[in-house]
């Protein structure tokens, strides 16, 4: 029933029973909704994640947020979310309309055009056009993971004709397609014909360069059904190009694992493990940090539970605490 809050089946039964019996042990929680103590715990630190538990004077596990408080108060949480987000999208708008104004009142000439791709056969077509007529580079984020064979078979075509004309092939990928067999495979077929691979844990967006001057970009990273921009003229690609260049310095070559790119660097967490702890503490679910890093949830809950067992933490909640004062998380 709550479920559009971000509270599930598990977190409502638990939130129910305290607000009726009163916060209690884990251990009560637990014998009373008849669960494992894992189970419960797992509801409450959710719950806490919420802001509808809160730490217990008593030293208890948490004492339940009044309903009228806390959920109206995820409620307008939600809906303040909503807002900025169209406000981005607005302020967005604007930047790029006073950026060509600015680029036309210039006169330069190095004018930019925004095209609008409405469907998904309109952005296939309009790649296939600007990848068969680049003539230096094309420069991409790719992110979701392992790419499914459907899909790499699909790029096939259009690899080997770039790279066939001499055109250097610079893509980014998450680590977690290091996990996957034939995403590694095309990357080494890639490899043999000159394309250059490197991962990162976070990819911001979707995002295909050609020449420095054309790029497709998603109309709103977060859903890739509302459409992609096109934009073409070097003067709307200068942050792009440098984004992709500052990532591109930071990524490792796909032939090098995490574990040797962390034992050259200072700190105890690898690439993976840091932005598992860094979007966790930004109170997203397993299920949304298993989308941004193109893994499953339950290779997120293997890393959190990891992650808890090397800080000595008994829930998320104390590990978040634990992890800031080691200055694990990026504040």
């Amino acid at each position: 029933m709550l479920g559009r809050l971000g509270i599930g089946p598990d977190e409502e039964a638990v939130y129910r029973v305290m607000l009726k019996e009163g916060p209690g042990a884990v251990s009560g929680l637990a014998e009373a909704l008849g669960w494992p103590e894992e189970r419960a715990r797992s509801a409450l630190d959710r719950l806490a994640a919420l802001s509808l538990v809160r730490p217990s004077a008593d030293g208890g596990p948490g004492r339940p947020v009044d309903p009228e408080l806390g959920l109206t108060s995820l409620l307008a949480s939600q809906e303040t979310e909503l807002l900025e987000r169209e406000r981005q999208i607005r302020a967005s708008r604007v930047a790029v309309a006073g950026m060509l104004a600015d680029i036309r009142a210039s006169g330069g000439q190095d004018v930019t055009e925004v095209q609008k791709l409405r469907s998904m056969d309109q952005i296939q077509s309009k790649i296939e056009h600007l990848a068969g007529t680049c003539t230096s580079e094309i420069a991409a984020f790719v992110p979701g993971g392992g790419q499914s064979e459907a899909h790499l078979e699909a790029a096939r075509p259009l690899d080997t004709s770039t790279s066939d004309r001499g055109v250097r092939l610079r893509y980014i990928f998450l680590d977690s397609c290091r996990n996957s067999p034939a995403t590694r495979e095309y990357v080494a077929w890639l490899g043999e014909r000159g394309g250059l691979v490197r991962t990162v844990p976070r990819l911001p967006l979707r995002m295909l360069i050609y020449d420095r001057s054309r790029a497709i970009v998603p109309m709103d990273p977060a859903a890739a059904d509302m459409g992609a921009l096109v934009l073409i003229g070097t003067g709307a690609l200068t942050a792009l190009l440098a984004l992709f260049e500052q990532t591109w310095q930071q990524a490792q070559p796909l032939g090098e694992s995490a574990a040797d790119a962390a034992a050259g660097t200072e700190g105890p967490l690898t690439p993976p493990e840091r932005a598992v702890l860094d979007l966790l503490t930004e109170g997203l679910t397993d299920e949304a940090v298993a989308r941004q890093l193109g893994v499953s949830v339950r290779t997120i809950r293997r890393v959190t539970a990891d992650l808890m067992q090397r800080l000595g933490a008994r829930s998320r909640f104390e590990a978040g605490v634990l992890a800031t004062s080691k200055g694990w998380v990026n504040l």
